[in-house]
């Protein structure tokens, strides 16, 4: 099967998932060095430090343990909120040129250092926005997790500060919720049976989810196109 020319790709469940097999063939090298560094920059949450007060005594021992535990978690949510999301966004323009057959440049996976504070404030409000979500009984989250799927193709793609970002992924989604959902869905059981593969199998279970939406994205993007021109 020939890759799908990106031009005719419209936002669907198999259309997406078909695209995102063959652009994962076609770039399998280069999509798995940008899992494994995204991976990597992942890495340290999974760390498991033991701060034992073995030696200081019960005082001074549960006080630097205490203290140690503190820094450890003021760390970690700096690092996931402040860089974590640099590299994450990065990533999905690498994904979307390699949707849209252009050549693949590891070097943007640091692409985002230049749009900083719009990739932090809208990696923000849109976590913020769908935790509230969660919080009304579940629903509601899920709904905005779908809608919001596109806002960091938007900030990479389009340059979109936070609100604009928001705003027009949840216009960019509209009709297309449910194949978003079910996108996520299948995605998830693509992962897990991609664990269950002798667990490297998870390597290209990933760039194929990856790929394919960021080929939902150009195809809900030349979607809207094709309405503005009608």
């Amino acid at each position: 099967m020939e890759l799908i020319n990106y031009i005719r790709l419209h936002p669907t469940l198999g259309g997406s998932f078909s695209n995102g097999w063959q652009v994962m063939k076609r770039n399998f090298l280069y999509l798995l060095v940008v899992v494994i560094l995204i991976g990597m920059v992942n890495g340290p949450g999974g760390a498991n430090v033991n701060l034992s007060s073995d030696g200081f005594g019960n005082g001074f021992g549960a006080f630097f343990t205490t203290m140690g535990a503190i820094f450890l978690i003021l760390f970690g949510t700096a690092y996931y909120l402040l860089l974590v999301p640099v590299f994450t966004y990065s990533s999905k323009l690498i994904y979307l040129d390699a949707v849209r057959e252009k050549e693949i440049e590891l070097r943007k996976l640091i692409e985002g250092f230049s749009n900083y504070l719009n990739i932090i404030l809208a990696n923000l409000l849109k976590s913020a926005l769908v935790v509230m979500g969660l919080m009304f009984f579940l629903i509601p989250g899920i709904v905005i997790a779908c809608r919001l799927v596109f806002v960091p193709y938007l900030v990479m793609d389009k340059n979109l500060d936070a609100i604009q970002a928001i705003e027009q992924s949840w216009k960019l989604s509209k009709g297309i919720g449910w194949t978003i959902f079910g996108m996520g869905i299948l995605s998830f059981f693509i992962v897990i049976i991609g664990f269950a593969l002798l667990i490297v199998g998870v390597f290209p279970a990933l760039i194929w989810v990856h790929a394919s939406f960021a080929s939902l994205y150009q195809g809900a993007i030349n979607k809207q196109e094709n309405m503005l021109i009608d």
